[in-house]
């Protein structure tokens, strides 16, 4: 290299204290024949005192070092036997080549573990002072050294070290088990069909959708597409990949009660089609999550229609109202004495008749609905329904007749003519609800003041009072004084007359506690079913009938 200099080529710079005092090293010298050494081994760089290499632009890391070295400026053989010996240190340690070789003529490959934390790597070969100096000649002492190898501890291409990378293998795995486990307890994986006795094994007359399609429909559920929240969980407006538009209410596969309303409403509905019954195109049962499809309809409730928040409200006029008291009437009529299956709805209300975009009403939510077998006068049940809609005898006694749905419809047809809801509306304080007003103001002969004001005097009046009368009609006291629904119908149509209401009211003690049982009512407005709407659905267990 010349004299004392620093020597640059690419990812390599080298510098040495050039020139030994006495006299140069001789440039021709070769090894013994004696002793043949690999090609690599045939040259090698030396300097008097101090020999640094520099690794240039190397990512920080872990590097192995390879050193290597073979003493070819010394021989030992019987001609010339020599006791030269070239003693250097190797950054931290004193370093003899021909001793940790075994000899003079032999290689040797030094491996050490070095860390890069800038960018450069330094190996540095010093004299130790020790060895000899002019034996077998001069100027053959210092560091020497053949070549270098520097070889990463870790994959060049991501920069990180072999146990680095084997330690992200080790831990991605676990992780990707953990995932794959909580998805598989979530029900995501596998375990396609539920554990729970009343979903497994059952053959369901409906379509059956994929999550991955009611997913894609509804935006992964997103919240913008939520419409209403249901009591068994919310439901979603969806838009499958033909462009049908439905709806998807979503329920909670950890309420047993929920499965249980699943089912019901599947079996239901999947049996009944009727103009005035909401569609059911199918259901998903898949993980955790049971989803049932609805036709979508566009004007929501009819209770959020009529006395709902008021930008949800729909200016109904008296023809439309008409219309969807009739409509109801022709659905439940269906139910308890058209269709192969007689059933009573047992949660009729405002909140669960749905408006499409014709603004006809259609029946829906049937997750309560309980078949009446014709061989028996009434079925003995655990109450559920809403506190407001429930007849008298059901709610205090558990005794359920398709009589209870025409209880319930007679309120509703108060609430279409008004427009006020019967649980939430009280004139006066001494009054319990809307039905308790209507009979002051039937026994004061001022029945029409019921009809809701903003229709001003765009009604007729007599339909109105035909309405009035048909709703206290079937909101009777007494089961027995109420009328089927396909009389009610008939009445409604005009073709047979509206039976004057005879308003029993039972004992004393009977109309206290079913006062004391509404008022409940009045703390429990929450919103639930398919669309949002003002009561809320609930279940009362009883040991037994209230005597």
């Amino acid at each position: 290299m010349g004299p004392s200099s620093f020597l640059s080529t690419g990812k390599w710079a080298c510098s040495t204290t050039g020139y030994y005092t006495d006299s140069n090293p001789n440039p021709g010298f070769k090894p013994s024949t004696n002793n043949p050494i690999e090609t690599l081994y045939s040259t090698a760089r030396i300097a008097p005192i101090s020999l640094k290499y520099y690794g240039r632009c190397l990512r920080q890391g872990s590097y192995k070092v390879k050193l290597h070295f073979a003493e070819i400026m010394f021989t030992f053989d019987k001609r010339n036997n020599t006791a030269g010996r070239r003693i250097f240190d190797i950054y931290i340690q004193d370093f003899n080549i021909a001793e940790a070789a075994g000899g003079v003529g032999k290689s040797i490959v030094k491996e050490y573990n070095a860390t890069v934390t800038g960018s450069t790597l330094e190996i540095h070969l010093y004299w130790a002072g020790k060895g000899t100096i002019a034996v077998p000649r001069r100027s053959t002492y210092g560091p020497l050294i053949s070549a270098i190898s520097v070889t990463p501890n870790f994959d060049p291409s991501t920069g990180l070290s072999v146990r680095t990378i084997v330690g992200i293998v080790v831990s991605s795995f676990v992780a990707v088990l953990l995932v794959l486990a909580v998805l598989w307890k979530l029900g995501y994986l596998g375990r396609k069909h539920l554990e729970d006795k009343e979903l497994r094994g059952l053959e369901l007359q409906t379509s059956y959708f994929t999550l991955r399609q009611i997913i894609a429909a509804t935006g992964n559920f997103d919240p913008e597409n939520k419409i209403g929240e249901g009591g068994f969980g919310p439901v979603y407006k969806g838009v499958l990949s033909d462009g049908s538009v439905i709806a998807v209410k979503q329920l909670s596969s950890k309420s047993k009660q929920g499965n249980r309303e699943f089912v019901n409403e599947i079996g239901m509905l999947s049996a009944l089609q009727h103009p005035h019954l909401v569609r059911l195109f199918g259901c998903c049962i898949e993980g955790n999550q049971l989803l049932l499809i609805y036709e979508y309809m566009e004007n929501n409730s009819l209770a959020r229609a009529l006395f709902g928040p008021e930008d949800g409200r729909l200016k109904l006029d008296w023809p439309t109202r008409r219309k969807v008291c009739l409509g109801i009437a022709r659905g439940l009529a269906y139910l308890h004495e058209e269709s192969r299956l007689k059933i009573v709805h047992r949660d009729m209300k405002a909140t669960n008749v749905l408006l499409d975009k014709d603004l006809t009403a259609k029946i829906s939510d049937f997750g309560l609905a309980k078949l009446d077998d014709e061989e028996n006068t009434h079925i003995s049940t655990r109450v559920a329904g809403t506190i407001g809609y429930m007849a008298p005898e059901y709610a205090m006694r558990g005794h359920l007749t398709e009589k209870a749905d025409v209880y319930s419809f007679g309120i509703v047809a108060l609430e279409i003519v008004s427009g006020k809801s019967n649980t939430n509306y009280r004139p006066k304080e001494e009054f319990v609800n809307l039905l308790n007003w209507a009979y002051v103001l039937q026994e004061q002969g001022n029945l029409l003041e019921l009809v809701d004001p903003s229709l001003g005097a765009n009604f007729s009046k007599k339909e109105a009072m035909t309405m009035l009368n048909i709703g206290l009609l079937c909101s009777n006291t007494s089961p027995t004084l109420r009328p089927a629904m396909s009389a009610v119908v008939s009445m409604l149509e005009g073709h047979s007359p509206v039976q004057e209401p005879l308003i029993v009211r039972g004992s004393m003690t009977d109309y206290l506690r079913l006062k004391a049982f509404e008022e409940l009512s009045q703390d429990s407005q929450t919103q639930s079913s398919l669309y949002p709407h003002d009561s809320q659905t609930q279940e009362i267990t009883m040991d037994g009938p209230w005597a």
